[in-house]
Order: structure tokens, then C-alpha cells, then sequence
């Protein structure tokens, strides 16, 4: 299934945001074009381990390895060389537009307009373009100007405030979180845009900001009520509210949820404790938050008597929802994630082989049509000049070799 076989994209993407965005449109079956600076290209690529002909190394081996971190990022995408600061660069890239559908970037805000290849300049030559830029704040408001990566998104949108534990400093959660969800909400509206195209013919901008992205996260829980209450907002592995959180078995961790009266009497049951039923101080509602200590040190004492596999099995037969707290070991080992395709051997675009003990992202939704496509791995720098330009823009060999002797590609 390729829904979007028939739509180019035209990426000028770096580091993760833009790249997740370029790599997601693709799974979906658009070509997309990522336009990279002569010699250089995007900066993920000199980050190691390199990957090539000749395995995995600290540093390349060939003009053909390329960084892990890059194959990850960028599966799918045809690579292009384009010096955007030079005139005949900036031609050819709206040229490129004319010939597109999609335009993607997640450079500084006004950093397009300022080459001269913003929305304003793109849609003069393309009205129906979709041109889409993803900033840590914004296109404009306070902080449009303020240089950001994940980390300091995640302390402005206030996440690190909620995460980590009550008794401890506010923490950063583990992933690149605004990285990687605000390209999911900007392939969704890209989605939303073809639409309205398809409908009214009319193309249009759109400004996705990763803080934004991130309060509107945080926000789908009633935090407000918390912070009007004077409640602590940060829980650490426990919830703010019922005995649901992280409790130790004789040999591992495990995540246990206890939200409504049917697990309460489900876990209660499975413990072998009617006696924490029939207390009222640890009943749903009612002063149960008061004694929340006591009921999770309760709750902690019976479990802790059991081995994992013990506490799993009891629970899982009383329906109270459970699952052992795993390593990424055991997740990378697990063959579901390979059969349903969410993990996939990562591959190397320019030799077409997979790359030992790498892994890289499929797509955690099941089509009953058919499977999405199969992506290539990322490509080499400038992998496809010769196909984009010629096919595109009918340029030929000679005039390919004089853009790069001027430094153009």
C-alpha cells in the first residue's frame, strides 16, 4: 500500500525532527528529496559509528560508510546536493518546488526566508505547495528566536516538572520525545493539507512547534487541577491517585495499574488480602490518598514475597493489568516487534545489505489492505544527484558536472 506514490516531497531537514518527518512520508510511498550541503551534508552523518562495506567501525572506512545514526533517521529518502547560499542553488531548488508537492524543513525559524526560499517565495512559483516547517517554539511568539534542541523543549514545556520522583529534581524523559512526536503531528496535518487541496486546490502553510507539540501531551491530564489543588505534579512510577506504580518481586521489577474498584479488588484478591478490601482508609475514593504510603508499603510487603513469574501469572488471572519492567535487551530480543514490523534490520542504502546487530523503526500500525513499503536504507551523500536532476529537471551529465565544479551540488 503506497497512499502517497504519487506526491514529492522536497526535505531540507537536520539532526532528528525534520529527518523522523521525511522518513514517515515515505513509508507512506512519496518520494522524498532531502536537499544536503555540498561536501558536508546533514551533521548526523559525521556523528559514529560508521557503517559500510566493511562493518561497523569508530571511524569510516570508505566514501561509502555512513553514520548509524543517520541510517536510523533517514531510511527511504533520496539524498541531493544543493548549495542553497549560491544563486543558481537557490534557482534550482524552485525549480525543484515547481515539481513538487510537499516542501519540509526544521532549519531556525526564518532561515528559509532569509535564503530567499521561504513559503512566500515557494508559493509564488507553486500556489498549491504544502510547505511545512517544524521549530522548537514556533514560527513566531517570545521564544521563536531561542536556540532549542529536545532538552530544553522538554524544561520550557514544563515535562521535566511531571517526570521523575516526588522527592527528587525534575527529569528529562529518556527519549527525544518533542523530536519525535511533533513529525507525527506534522505528517497528520501534511495529511489533513493534501486534503484540503484535493478539495479547494489551494496550498498553505504550516507552523508546527515542538513546546507546543509537548503541552498538548501533558495537558491531556487534568494537571491543572492538580497544580490549583496544591498537589505534587511529579509521581515518579506511581500515579498521583490509586496504588497503580512499580513494585519489586523476589527477582525482578514489575508495573502493576489498580485505577478502578474492579482492579482494587482483583489485586487485593490476588495478594491474598481481603483484609486491605475491607480497610476503609485504603477504599476507592475517600481518604485513600491520605494513606497512599501505607497502602503501596502494604501492597509492597505481599508482592515482594513473590517471584516474578508468581506475581505475573496471580495478577494476570485476576485481570488486574501487569507486566515485568524490561531491559532493552530483552525488548530488541522479542519477536513480536520483528513479525508485526515495528523493528526491522537496519540497512544500508548504498550496498543495499543490512547492517550487523543494527535496528531501525517500521511502523506500529497494521494495514488490513496490504503492508506499507519496504524502505531502502539512507542513502550516501549526493547519492542521487544524477537521478533527481536528470529526471526532474532534465539536466544532463555535462551540466550535473559543471553545478559541481562551481560548487553548486
Amino acid at each position: 500500500m503506497q497512499p502517497l506514490k504519487d506526491v514529492r516531497v522536497l526535505a531540507v531537514t537536520v539532526f532528528l525532527a525534520g529527518p523522523f518527518l521525511s522518513t514517515t512520508l515515505a513509508r507512506f510511498g512519496a518520494e522524498v528529496i532531502k536537499v544536503e550541503i555540498p561536501g558536508t551534508g546533514d551533521s548526523v552523518r559525521g556523528i559514529g559509528p560508521f557503517a559500510g562495506p566493511a562493518g561497523v567501525h569508530t571511524k569510516p572506512q570508505s566514501e561509502q560508510d555512513i553514520a548509524t545514526k543517520f541510517l536510523k533517521r533517514t531510511q527511504g529518502v533520496k539524498s541531493i546536493t544543493l548549495n542553497l547560499k549560491d544563486p543558481e542553488g537557490r534557482r534550482l531548488f524552485l525549480e525543484l518546488a515547481k515539481e513538487s508537492d510537499i516542501v519540509v524543513e526544521n532549519l531556525a525559524p526564518g532561515t528559509m526566508k532569509r535564503l530567499g526560499l521561504g513559503y512566500a517565495d515557494v508559493s509564488a512559483v507553486n500556489p498549491g505547495i504544502i510547505y511545512c516547517s517544524i521549530s522548537g517554539y514556533g514560527q513566531e511568539g517570545p521564544y521563536s528566536g531561542d536556540p532549542a534542541h529536545d532538552h530544553q523543549i522538554q524544561a520550557m514545556a514544563g515535562m521535566m516538572d511531571i517526570n521523575g520522583q516526588p522527592d527528587g529534581p525534575p527529569t528529562r524523559m529518556g527519549i527525544f520525545v518533542s523530536d519525535l512526536v511533533t513529525p507525527l503531528y506534522a505528517a497528520y496535518s501534511i495529511m489533513g493539507a493534501l486534503r484540503h487541496r484535493d478539495q479547494t486546490g489551494e496550498g498553505q502553510y504550516l507552523d508546527a512547534s515542538m513546546m507546543d507539540t509537548l503541552a498538548t501531551l501533558m495537558f491531556m491530564e487534568p494537571l491543572e487541577e492538580a497544580v490549583a489543588a496544591g498537589q505534587p505534579v511529579r509521581a515518579g512510577n506511581d500515579s498521583r491517585t490509586s496504588p497503580t506504580g512499580l513494585y519489586s518481586t523476589k527477582d525482578a521489577d514489575i508495573i502493576v495499574t489498580s485505577a478502578n474498584l474492579g482492579q482494587w479488588t482483583g489485586l487485593c484478591k490476588a495478594l491474598d488480602a481481603p483484609e486491605l478490601l475491607a480497610d476503609q482508609r485504603f477504599a476507592p475514593g475517600g481518604e485513600r490518598a491520605k494513606h497512599m504510603a501505607e497502602l503501596r508499603g502494604e501492597i509492597q510487603k505481599r508482592i515482594g514475597k513473590l517471584t516474578c513469574a508468581e506475581a505475573v501469572a496471580r495478577l494476570k488471572a485476576a485481570d488486574v493489568p501487569v507486566a515485568p519492567i524490561r531491559n532493552l535487551g530483552e525488548v530488541m530480543a522479542d519477536d513480536h516487534f520483528y513479525r508485526r514490523g515495528t523493528l526491522k534490520p537496519m540497512r544500508h542504502g548504498a550496498t543495499n545489505e543490512t547492517v550487523e546487530g543494527g535496528i531501525v523503526v517500521g511502523f506500529p500500525v497494521v494495514f488490513s489492505s496490504g503492508p506499507l513499503p519496504d524502505l531502502p536504507g539512507a542513502p550516501t551523500l549526493g547519492m542521487h544527484n544524477e537521478d533527481i536532476y536528470g529526471r526532474v529537471l532534465g539536466l544532463d551529465s555535462d551540466k550535473l558536472r559543471d553545478l559541481k565544479n562551481r560548487g553548486v551540488i
